[in-house]
């Protein structure tokens, strides 16, 4: 859900007129050399990876395993593998993600975390408009921000991209 702030137009010099701008909170990741963004509501915890991440048989490939996280078990879903690369090397600066959309939680894998930023709605560009300014597949992408400092923050759709709903489906 999008926030809103306000500015002032400063149209009239006797009063001020306002107007409102959406904008949205986002985590942002590095994932295959791209500045990538994920709403931070659906942003449970960041953790480090831990050394050991138990395989599952028989898991889809981009599934790297499972952690225990505090007594809960997570999947860890790789998002390079997924999008058709290969696994994602783990490095000291790799991290978990762990998020959770309509009350399943997973574990996204990810290169590094740089940082949380509000972004204006302005300046995020629909998927459709966008299909190109990405090495990430354009089905799993939401929008683009074009940040003022030149950068492009590709906001993806975790829910597309490891077909969440599906999964959803298959428990009613």
């Amino acid at each position: 859900m999008a926030a809103a702030t306000i500015e002032k137009t400063g149209r009239s010099a006797d009063r001020d007129e306002v107007a409102i701008e959406s904008e949205r909170t986002l985590l942002v990741f590095d994932l295959m050399g791209e500045h990538c963004g994920l709403d931070v509501n659906l942003v449970r915890e960041i953790v480090h990876v831990p050394p050991r991440i138990t395989r599952v048989p028989n898991a889809p490939h981009y599934v790297k395993g499972v952690i225990n996280l505090r007594g809960t078990v997570i999947p860890v879903l790789d998002c390079i593998s997924k999008m058709g690369g290969s696994f994602t090397e783990i490095t000291n600066e790799s991290r978990i993600v762990v998020a959770e959309f309509e009350g399943i939680q997973f574990g996204v894998l990810v290169d590094a975390v740089r940082e949380v930023r509000t972004v204006p709605d302005s300046l995020v560009e629909k998927a459709d408009n966008t299909a190109s300014a990405s090495s990430i597949g354009a089905n799993y992408i939401l929008g683009v921000a074009k940040m003022d400092d030149g950068r492009l923050i590709v906001l993806l759709d975790l829910a597309t991209l490891f077909e969440i709903n599906e999964l959803l489906e298959e428990e009613v």
